[in-house]
């Protein structure tokens, strides 16, 4: 089973990053989609956002 969100931790295994930039990320992507802070970035939306392919951002989530 996939999951649908996507959390500052996947986001810094996905770009190598740091966990504050996946922190800051996360928050420019709930701007551009409107969403509020309470709100879950779907691993969709980061892939939209960031011009990666969903399968190879998911394989890499399975750590």
């Amino acid at each position: 089973m996939e999951r649908l969100c996507i959390y500052p931790k996947d986001v810094q295994v996905v770009t190598g990053r740091s966990e504050r930039y996946g922190r800051k990320l996360i928050s420019q992507i709930k701007k551009k989609f409107e969403k509020e802070s309470h709100q879950l970035v779907s691993v969709e939306e980061f892939c939209i956002y960031t011009g990666l392919e969903k399968a190879s951002v998911l394989q890499l989530m399975k750590y």
